[in-house]
């Protein structure tokens, strides 16, 4: 045996087969189910909120929500595919049409309450159970989610910590929706929509934390 063939021999010797990650769309699917159940849970503590039969014969309340979740859910199954090399970028997108449809709805909403109120409808008042539970649950859930995915550093750290974010707070905003009594669709766009940003925002900077992190990591490799 050549001394070329021993090494290879040797190298190989310890090998393990490696474990294939599951399509990504399956994942998402488990990803979902998970956070599902926690806001399940938290909805179950605090009880539906007791006018939620006539919300939901709202038709601009039901599209508020619906396109919350939404936006939640298509965040999730971009992040999982951004995190594949051979995904295009373009998976970003996905969650933009929700996104923009839960947002209009509410400034739809804002524009119908002032006109029926006047101008101290747009003024939403300060809603911390709303604040402390977008950040509270959104936060964690989008930390598991790129936990899961925490092998897309040397792929597209930015944009799936991004979709992370927006995934994390907009299910727990569709889940506070459940519960939480609200004053006006300016609170909701405040603290709903605007805590969503928040999260979001928090996890745009440890995707780039995370992103010059693992460039320092290569180019100290190298």
């Amino acid at each position: 045996m050549t001394a070329t063939d021993d090494l290879i021999a040797r190298l190989s010797a310890d090998l393990r087969p490696v474990r294939r990650l599951a399509p990504p769309m399956r994942r998402a699917a488990g990803w979902l189910g998970f956070a599902t159940l926690l806001i399940a849970a938290a909805v179950a503590v605090f009880g539906l909120r007791p006018d939620v039969a006539e919300r939901l014969r709202d038709a601009s309340e039901v599209a508020q929500w619906v396109a919350s979740a939404a936006t939640g859910v298509l965040a999730t199954i971009a992040a999982f595919q951004l995190s594949l090399p051979d995904r295009s970028p373009r998976w970003a997108l996905l969650p933009l049409p929700a996104a923009v449809v839960w947002v209009g709805t509410l400034g739809l909403g804002c524009l119908a309450e002032a006109g029926q109120v006047g101008p101290a409808a747009l003024w939403p008042g300060f809603s911390p159970g709303c604040m402390a539970f977008v950040l509270g649950l959104g936060l964690p859930l989008a930390g598991s989610l790129v936990w899961m995915l925490r092998y897309a550093v040397a792929i597209r750290p930015v944009p799936v910590a991004v979709m992370g974010g927006l995934a994390g707070a907009a299910l727990s905003a569709a889940g506070l929706w459940l519960f939480h009594e609200l004053e006006g669709a300016a609170e909701a766009l405040v603290w709903h929509a605007g805590m969503t940003l928040v999260v979001v925002g928090i996890l745009l900077a440890f995707g780039r934390s995370w992103e010059r992190r693992a460039a320092a990591e290569r180019f100290t490799g190298a």
